[in-house]
This record gives structure tokens, C-alpha cells and sequence, in this order.
């Protein structure tokens, strides 16, 4: 009886919980809407998500169940990263240039984090040097998007940035946060290459032309077979990825890459929208919530200067190098300093390479707070300096 009770209360825990979450998830594009605010609406879920938390109004209580979701919410944010990736975005002059430019802030963030390990203000410095290289492809795809940018030339050009942005830092984290060897975390990213190559292959093995017209006649169905195929291929990846020791935004990540060539031609946007009102509708929500609950806001507030210190090293390290690489790609100098703020904003990687070290021990809470902070700020801070910037400019421009 008494185990029950238990079980009861620990369930309304976790459900008022929830619902406090889903209540901010109503009320962040709410806000954004009926107050015209000019900022990602990521920036209200995380601070919203900070008051609700236990440092102030203690409305909301992570157990497995609630950060199960945010873990999914996460994977979700990062398969519609790979969704997005178009091949021509990272080949060519767009890939060259986006290689080249995480490359060229790959080497400032490395001279900074020696500086600040040398003077004793860091003591993670490969965490911290993989949070400077990172950028938020999947935060601000939604804002692409809605400009109407994301098939323009600039728009190519951020995602070939933004895609190395993102899949540059998730490989440093398989190798050098993991708990495995050089060597194992070697192995494990060949045995991820391996399962993601039979998993692209799976649906032409199954029949080719039968296997999408079956996949279209279940669309609209109530069996939904490519909203269950879709999300088996998530969850699976996800599964793998954790298995082989790797972070699961991997498979994530290369979840939406496979997607791409599953989907029946012609059902790929109606597929799309109905992954979207699962990720952007319910589990990414939980996960930018959840981000803000885990900030540790009191040491923010107790020495806030780390936190700008760490927003202009974004700036410096990731932002400044684009500005001069692509001079030529990008020659009207308004927009080349609207690409750069794009690419130096990041949050997504600075999760889950603060999430990955605080677990290890090897992070403190409130240096973690001070990253996530600063990338949350720079969500903020950074697209609303790129709107004013080129509101006034039509996206045919470039």
C-alpha cells in the first residue's frame, strides 16, 4: 500500500511537472507573437524554464521521465539539423569555405583556451575549446526559414558553415570526451559509419518502388508507417549511438541526413510536417525548459563577468574568422557581419558537451552554467544583431 502511494505521488510529481513545462512551451510563442518581440523564442523556453527551475520558483522537478524527453528533444533538434543539410550546402565552394572556416576557428579557440588553462581561469580545456568551434544549425534553421533565406546563397552558405558547426564538434566529443580510448572511440565512430551506410541502404534492399508506394499509402492512413519508420530510425540511431559509447546526437544527426533518401518522393514535406509538430510541437520545448532549469543562475548572478567573457570569445573565435574568409563569397559587408553573428551563435553542443563533463566530474555546475549561460545569451544577442542589421535589405539582395 505504501509503495503505491509512493508510486502515486511520484507520479503527479512528474506530471505537474510536465504540465508546467508544456505551459511555458504555450506561452514562450505566445509572448513572441502578441509582443512582436524580436528574439528566438528558444531565449523565452530557457528563461522561463530558469524561474521555473529550483533556484527561484522550484515549480519544476527532473526525474528520468522528464529528462528522457529532453534527451529526445535534443535528438530531435539535431535530426532536423541533418533533415535540412542540403548535399550541395557542404560541397564546393560552400563546403571549402565552411571547412576552411571551422578549421581557422578550430586553430583561435585552441591559442585562446592554452591562454586561459595557462593563466588558470580554465581548468576543461578541450570541453571548453569544442564549446568555442560549435554553432546552433538547428536553433536557427526556424529562423532561415521563416526570412525566407534558406535557399538563398547566403542561406547555402550557413548551412555548409552551420552543418560543420555542428557535426565538427559532435565527432571531437565522441573522441575526446568519451570515456573510451583514442583507439575505441575510433572503432566505435567506423561501427557508427558501418550501421548508418546498411541503414541508408535498408529501404532500396526492402524493394526500391514497392517500398515507397507502400510507405505513400500508409501517409494517411491510421497505421502512419512512415511517422513509425521515421521515428525508428531516430530512436534506433539515438539507441546505437549511446551503445557504442558515442553522444546520441550522432545519431541524430545522421538520423535526418538518412531520411532524406526514405522518404517517398513527393511525401517528403508532408512527412516533415508531421515529424515537425512532434519535435518543434512537444520534445524540443522540454529540452530548451530543461536547459534553463539546469542553469545554475546563482552563480551567474554572483560573477557574471565569465558569462560575457565567454559570449565575446564566441564572437572572436567563431564569428570573427568568417567575417574575413568570406570576403569574396559575401562581399556587402553588412551581410558578411549578419553571417558571422549567425555562425558564432550556440547552444545545442555547449549542452552536450557541459551535460557530457559535469556527469564525468570534470566540470563544475557553475562553470557549466557560464557556458550555457553565454550560449544561451548569444542566441539572444546575436540573430536579433543580425535582424537589425539587414532589416532593411530584401533576401534577393545576395
Amino acid at each position: 500500500m505504501i509503495h503505491i502511494i509512493a508510486e502515486s505521488e511520484s507520479l503527479i510529481t512528474e506530471l505537474n511537472s510536465l504540465l508546467v513545462i508544456m505551459l511555458i512551451a504555450v506561452i514562450a510563442p505566445l509572448a513572441v507573437g502578441f509582443l512582436r518581440l524580436k528574439v528566438a523564442e528558444v531565449v523565452i523556453l530557457i528563461g522561463l524554464g530558469i524561474i521555473a527551475g529550483p533556484e527561484l520558483l522550484d515549480l519544476i522537478q527532473l526525474d528520468d521521465s522528464i529528462s528522457l524527453l529532453s534527451q529526445l528533444g535534443l535528438g530531435f533538434l539535431f535530426f532536423f539539423a541533418g533533415l535540412e543539410l542540403q548535399p550541395d550546402a557542404i560541397q564546393g565552394r560552400y563546403g571549402k569555405l565552411a571547412a576552411i572556416g571551422w578549421g581557422s576557428t578550430l586553430l583561435v579557440a585552441g591559442i585562446a583556451t592554452v591562454i586561459l588553462e595557462y593563466a588558470g581561469l580554465i581548468e576543461d580545456f578541450i570541453g571548453f575549446a569544442i564549446v568555442l568551434t560549435s554553432t546552433a544549425l538547428g536553433t536557427l534553421l526556424p529562423v532561415f526559414r521563416d526570412s525566407g533565406e534558406l535557399d538563398t546563397p547566403f542561406g547555402k552558405f550557413f548551412m555548409g558553415a552551420g552543418a560543420i558547426g555542428e557535426f565538427g564538434p559532435i565527432l571531437a566529443i565522441s573522441l575526446f570526451l568519451s570515456s573510451m580510448s583514442s583507439f575505441e572511440s575510433i572503432m566505435s565512430l567506423v561501427a557508427m559509419a558501418v550501421i548508418a551506410f546498411i541503414a541508408a541502404k535498408i529501404p532500396k534492399w526492402l524493394g526500391g518502388e514497392r517500398m515507397h508506394s507502400l510507405l505513400l499509402s500508409g501517409q494517411f492512413s491510421s497505421s502512419q508507417t512512415p511517422m513509425r519508420i521515421t521515428i525508428l530510425f531516430l530512436v534506433g540511431l539515438l539507441a546505437v549511438a549511446a551503445s557504442l559509447g558515442l553522444d546520441v546526437v550522432l545519431g541524430a544527426f545522421i538520423a535526418g541526413i538518412i531520411f532524406r533518401l526514405y522518404a517517398p518522393t513527393g511525401a517528403e514535406n508532408a512527412m516533415s510536417l508531421k515529424v515537425e509538430g512532434i519535435g518543434f510541437g512537444f520534445l524540443i520545448p522540454i529540452f530548451f525548459v530543461v536547459s534553463g532549469v539546469n542553469i545554475d543562475i546563482k552563480s551567474i548572478i554572483e560573477d557574471p563577468l565569465p558569462m560575457f567573457v565567454v559570449v565575446a570569445l564566441l564572437l572572436i573565435a567563431r564569428g570573427l574568422p568568417q567575417f574575413f574568409i568570406y570576403r569574396k563569397a559575401i562581399p556587402v559587408v553588412r551581410d558578411r557581419v549578419r553571417f558571422s553573428l549567425y555562425v558564432a551563435t550556440a547552444l545545442p553542443i555547449i549542452v552536450a558537451v557541459t551535460t557530457v563533463q559535469v556527469d564525468a566530474g570534470i566540470m563544475s555546475s557553475a562553470d557549466a552554467a557560464t557556458l550555457v549561460g553565454a550560449g544561451a545569451f548569444s542566441v539572444l544577442l546575436f540573430p536579433l544583431m543580425a535582424y537589425l542589421i539587414g532589416r532593411n535589405k530584401s533576401p534577393a539582395e545576395l
